[in-house]
C-alpha cells in the first residue's frame, strides 16, 4: 500500500489531468466487464500495463508483483468453476471416477473459468493503472469536482489515511517483537502473532483517535483542505481514450460474431 502511494507520486503521468486518467480507467474497466470476452480482457491487461509501465514509468517487476497479489484468490475461484461433478462421463473433457460420480472439467467450465480469470486480471490492471499514476489527493479533488457527496469523499480520505496508521502500527509492533526474538521459533512466532493480532486493533484505534484530536485542534470542520496542483487539459486529449474503448468494443463484437461468445 505504501509502495503504491510512492509510485503514484513518482509516476511520469502524475502531471496528467487526474480526470483524464479516471475516465480512461473507468471506461476501459466498464468495457472489460461488459464484453464477456477473453480477447478483450487480455487486450485490457496489455493496454493498461503499457500505460502503467511504459507511459507511467512504473518498474515492470513491481507491476508484475502487484498483478500476482490476487492470483491465489483467482486460482481458487476459477477451480471451483472449472471442476464439476456429474454422473455422465461424456460431459467432461477430463474426469476421474470417485464415490460413484465423475469429477472433472468440461469445455464450458474451462471457457467460463478462463473468461473469469482474464476478466479479473483486466479489471485489476485498470485499478492498478489509476492507483500507480494518481495520488489519492488528486483523485479526491476530482471526485469533489464531479460533485460526489462530500461525506463520501471525506470518508474515503480518512479511511485512506487510517490504512497507513494501521500499517505503521503493525510494522512498529512487529519490529518490537522481532527485536526481542519473538519470531525465533515456530511456537514463539505463533504466540507473538496472536499477541500482535489481539492488540493491533486497540493500538490502531488509539492512534486514529489521537489523529482525529490533532485534526480538530487544527480547525478540522469535516473537510480536509489540501493543496493540489491544477492540471490543464484539452478535449482532444480524450480522443485516444474514446478510440481505445471503440477498439475494445469492436473486438468484443467481432469475437462474439466469430466464436459465438466463446472467446
Amino acid at each position: 500500500m505504501i509502495y503504491i502511494d510512492k509510485y503514484a507520486y513518482l509516476s511520469k503521468l502524475k502531471q496528467t489531468n487526474p480526470l483524464q486518467k479516471l475516465v480512461l480507467a473507468i471506461l476501459v474497466l466498464g468495457v472489460c466487464l461488459w464484453a464477456e470476452s477473453v480477447a478483450v480482457s487480455i487486450l485490457t491487461l496489455l493496454i493498461m500495463g503499457w500505460y502503467t509501465v511504459c507511459k507511467g514509468g512504473t518498474p515492470v517487476g513491481i507491476f508484475i508483483r502487484l498483478m500476482l497479489v490476487p492470483l491465489s484468490f483467482l486460482v481458487i475461484g476459477v477451480l471451483t468453476i472449472a471442476v464439476n461433478v456429474s454422473g455422465d462421463k461424456d460431459v467432461f473433457v477430463f474426469s476421474v471416477y470417485a464415490f460413484g460420480m465423475y469429477i472433472g472439467v468440461s469445455q464450458s467450465g474451462i471457457l467460463s473459468a478462463a473468461n473469469l480469470f482474464f476478466k479479473a486480471l483486466g479489471a485489476v490492471s485498470c485499478l492498478y493503472y489509476l492507483s500507480l499514476s494518481t495520488p489519492m489527493v488528486d483523485l479526491l479533488a476530482v471526485l469533489r469536482k464531479l460533485k460526489v457527496p462530500r461525506l463520501m469523499v471525506e470518508l474515503m480520505g480518512l479511511i485512506y489515511r487510517f490504512i497507513f496508521v494501521f500499517l505503521e502500527t503493525a510494522d512498529t509492533m512487529f519490529t518490537a517483537q522481532n527485536s526481542r526474538l519473538g519470531y525465533a521459533g515456530l511456537s514463539s512466532g505463533y504466540r507473538s502473532l496472536a499477541a500482535l493480532a489481539s492488540s493491533l486493533f486497540i493500538r490502531s484505534y488509539q492512534r486514529a483517535d489521537e489523529l482525529y484530536i490533532a485534526l480538530e485542534a487544527r480547525g478540522y470542520d469535516g473537510e480536509l483542505s489540501v493543496i493540489h496542483e491544477q492540471a490543464e487539459t484539452h478535449w482532444t486529449e480524450y480522443i485516444p481514450i474514446v478510440l481505445i474503448n471503440l477498439f475494445l468494443i469492436a473486438v468484443a463484437l467481432f469475437s462474439k460474431q466469430l466464436t459465438g461468445g466463446l472467446l
